[in-house]
């Protein structure tokens, strides 16, 4: 989505929240209304360029996402009508009264949550490979930015940008159709909801790019739709973990930026301001999953509960951790969790142990473009008394990181090796 340079930062800070938390509600209604993936990306893109144009001068609705979706319907309406599409579909749209000045905000909320659930579900058609559903939903439903998708992959946009296209190719060819399966199609396609879910959260707990470190609105979206697939799949385990995962990290919103917007790290958050009806819920759902079929969110959500149950950060069980993370390693061989084990790592035997595993993952290539490689690095090289190498080793973070809040507090740190001050180390946020 373009912005005009006569915006001010302000006015665009404003649209860009817009698009990104109500994109996947508007492409998702018009793809049920109209069964046209592109066109109804187009007509969403159109209501964005709209916004663009009026809401500097006319100010942003009581209800944004009420307005774009007017205004999508009805350019979709206008490009149907003039391509003669059979009728049904123009009174299909022509029904979809959105009414921008109503005061409920409830008003088709259940039918365009049903629409996001039914838009997840269609990209993660068994039909498609695991890695194009997530990124296919990430791109529709999220709003991300092919470039978004491509960083939580770790891959080239362009290699990201061919596999969308291949994605919607596919579902086009093979005549997905746009719905909720019925119950005994549901477990082939959990995995790749699930991945969709926890990357949905992910990107919302820690934003890849933007102003703030956080985007609520994301995360939110996410623990919703999370419980609604629960209540789909009340007997799958991992459904349940995922959204303990989520609740648990979610808990801390309120702790993790200072007044200014400026990251707090986990060791150092005031733990009072952390949201003790989410925890509790949250290790109210893993004690009720007993000794079933353990998977990788569980044990994710586990490693948040040892942060959670701790009274303050010098109590946390970082052993039981590292334990975790090693059976988390085992479910999920990967080099991110391979990262985060070192962190752990780090509390236990010290960082010079965990310096040598964070080397030998750098040494290996896979996480070349991933920030928070050479931001643990750096602190892990501080803690040792290594000031110069540790500073290198920020700037090569900020130069991965488009995220403003976490450039902030890496040029903070790099400072301190520079002569600003000296500072402790401290686990991530």
């Amino acid at each position: 989505m373009g912005r005009p340079t006569d915006l001010g930062p302000q006015d665009q800070e404003v649209i860009v929240r817009a698009f990104r938390e109500e994109s996947g509600r508007v492409v998702a209604a018009l793809i049920r209304l109209t069964g046209d993936w592109d066109l109804a990306e187009d007509c969403t893109q159109d209501a964005f360029v709209e916004a663009l144009r009026t809401w500097p001068e006319s100010g942003v609705p009581r209800r944004p996402g009420a307005w774009l979706m007017t205004v999508a319907r009805n350019r979709a309406y206008d490009r149907l009508r003039r391509a003669t599409t059979e009728s049904s579909k123009l009174r299909e749209l022509a029904a979809l009264a959105v009414d921008t000045d109503s005061d409920d905000p409830d008003d088709a909320g259940a039918e365009i949550q049903d629409d996001r659930l039914r838009l997840m579900f269609t990209c993660c058609h068994p039909a498609l490979p695991l890695e194009a559903r997530v990124a296919l939903t990430l791109r529709t439903l999220a709003g991300l930015t092919t470039a978004e998708i491509a960083r939580a992959f770790l891959l080239p946009v362009p290699t990201m940008a061919k596999r969308l296209v291949r994605a919607k190719r596919k579902i086009a060819n093979a005549a997905i159709p746009f719905r909720v399966p019925p119950p005994n199609l549901l477990p082939e396609r959990t995995s790749g909801v699930l991945a969709v879910l926890y990357l949905l959260f992910n990107e919302g707990y820690a934003s890849s790019g933007g102003a703030e470190l956080a985007r609520d609105g994301l995360c939110m979206d996410a623990i919703r739709l999370t419980r609604a697939l629960v209540g789909l799949l009340p007997g799958e385990p991992e459904a349940a973990g995922l959204l303990a995962l989520m609740l648990l990290q979610h808990s801390r919103r309120r702790a993790r930026v200072d007044a200014n917007g400026d990251l707090i790290t986990l060791e150092d958050q005031d733990r009072s301001l952390w949201d003790r009806v989410e925890i509790d819920e949250a290790i109210g759902l893993l004690d009720g999953l007993g000794s079933q079929r353990i998977g990788p969110y569980q044990v994710q959500a586990a490693i948040a509960a040892c942060h959670a149950e701790a009274s303050c950060a010098a109590d946390t069980d970082w052993a039981r951790i590292v334990a975790l993370y090693g059976r988390l390693a085992e479910l999920t061989p990967s080099p991110v969790v391979e990262l985060n084990r070192a962190v752990a790592v780090a509390m236990v035997d010290g960082p010079e142990a965990a310096l040598r595993l964070v080397d030998d993952l750098d040494a290996s290539g896979q996480l070349r473009d991933y920030h928070l490689l050479p931001a643990l690095r750096a602190d892990l090289l501080r803690r040792l008394g290594r000031r110069g190498d540790a500073a290198a080793s920020y700037q090569r973070a900020l130069g991965l990181t488009g995220n403003v809040a976490e450039r902030r507090y890496l040029s903070r740190r790099m400072d301190e090796m520079t002569g600003a001050g000296t500072g402790a180390w401290t686990p991530g946020p």
